[in-house]
């Protein structure tokens, strides 16, 4: 019984987070085509999702019957919230469900989810009952009628908060502003860019490469689509009845982080990135790490050769000092810049391979590095400080090209 019960779960979709037009999808999988591909991501929503199925599936049953799916796609919550959910597969046939073990992140799962969809329109709601259920059909209606977006937003006519306190209030407007400043070609579309509840069409989001941080997937929809006409729906955000809420500082820090990242990538950088396949958002974590280790190099590199510490020759300490901080890089660069490859290659002989060719490409660069570094102090700069920052720059051009096409790769995986 369990066999059949794992065997009905949706297939994760690997690879780029990239939704395919449905002209261009295997015959097999599209056998019918559908209006409606209803995506609702969850973590810990066992209390929830009972609800959600039965009372979406009556609204859309009455509008658009057997014109539409439910697509719910967990990240292996803890409380077993896909497996009550497939529970219902039996009375809900529309219904279908993705377990999803390696990877995490609420924008991820929506677009894993549409990866599997078979609609025209692609939709999300949130598991929690936040997202009235009504007004579903009002955003389908604004589709039909010719948007290429549509999106439900608590600053329309119509819209609003139930019981926000005034500091989280401040907070959504203060994000808001911020990426007003940072992103105005995109947040400037939208009254609510925040919102989690919206429909889109496939076809202009298809073949686009999102690349989403957090929970903000609008974002990215609006940023990499071919969106022309966008419409909005007042809905009022309700305050959860059960589960407990998601939001966390670490989502307004993910909030910032997605307005760089998005900046950077759609504008001028992003087009030039592009065109020569370099991945910026990679290299720039890969430069904060970069950062850290900069000064674990200088405090050290003061401690071992100046005159009023240790004293010891410039070259002796800088190798000193640069073994130190290579370590320090790796144990950074494997938990956070390349964390999605050494997620599936975590055993500790996967780790200290990665960590051998790192130190490898890195002490070549240490060479480069000291090359530099007494190139430009006896030539050029006689400053230890500064002839050590041009050095380490140019070494972390070399070290990151060469890390990202040798250490960081997938090669082993069961």
């Amino acid at each position: 019984m369990m066999d059949n019960k794992a065997n009905s779960l949706l297939t994760v979709p690997l690879g780029d987070l990239k939704v395919s037009d449905l002209a261009l999808t295997d015959a097999g999988v599209i056998s019918q085509n559908l209006l409606l591909s209803l995506v609702i991501p969850t973590y810990k929503e066992r209390d929830n999702i009972k609800n959600v199925v039965r009372i979406l599936s009556q609204l859309l049953d009455e509008s658009i019957p057997g014109e539409y799916e439910l697509i719910v796609v967990d990240d292996d919550s803890p409380d077993r919230t896909w497996e009550v959910a497939q529970s219902l597969t039996e009375q809900y046939p529309q219904l279908r469900v993705m377990r999803r073990q390696q990877e995490r992140g609420l924008s991820s799962a929506v677009i894993r989810g549409w990866q599997a969809a078979r609609g025209h329109v692609l939709g999300v709601i949130d598991g929690d009952l936040q997202h009235p259920p009504e007004v579903l059909t009002q955003l389908l209606f604004a589709i039909q009628q010719g948007a290429d977006l549509a999106v439900a937003s608590r600053h329309v006519e119509g819209g609003g908060v139930s019981s926000w306190s005034v500091v989280r209030r401040f907070l959504s407007r203060g994000a808001q502003v911020l990426g007003l400043v940072i992103l105005p070609g995109v947040l400037g579309r939208v009254s609510d860019p925040m919102s989690g509840y919206f429909m889109v069409c496939r076809n202009a989001i298809a073949g686009a490469t999102l690349n989403p941080v957090g929970y903000k997937i609008l974002l990215e929809v609006i940023g990499r689509g071919k969106v022309d006409k966008i419409a909005e729906v007042g809905y009022v955000f309700c305050e959860r009845k059960e589960g407990e809420s998601k939001v966390t500082w670490k989502q307004y820090v993910d909030y910032l982080h997605h307005l760089i990242r998005l900046r950077l990538s759609t504008g001028r950088l992003g087009k030039f990135t592009q065109q020569v396949n370099f991945p910026i958002g990679r290299f720039l974590r890969f430069g904060l790490v970069g950062l850290s280790g900069v000064f674990v190099d200088m405090a050290l590199l003061y401690l071992l050769s100046d005159p009023t510490t240790l004293a010891l020759p410039l070259t002796r300490s800088k190798i000193i000092a640069g073994e130190i901080a290579i370590f320090n890089n790796f144990l950074w660069n494997d938990a956070w810049t390349f964390a999605d490859i050494s997620m599936q290659q975590q055993e500790w002989r996967q780790r200290l391979k990665r960590f051998l060719k790192f130190n490898i490409i890195c002490l070549a660069g240490l060479v480069l590095n000291v090359l530099v570094l007494n190139l430009v102090f006896n030539f050029l700069v006689p400053n230890r400080y500064i002839a050590n920052l041009i050095a380490i720059a140019i070494a972390t051009i070399w070290n990151f090209w060469v890390n990202l096409k040798l250490s960081w790769r997938v090669t082993q995986v069961k």
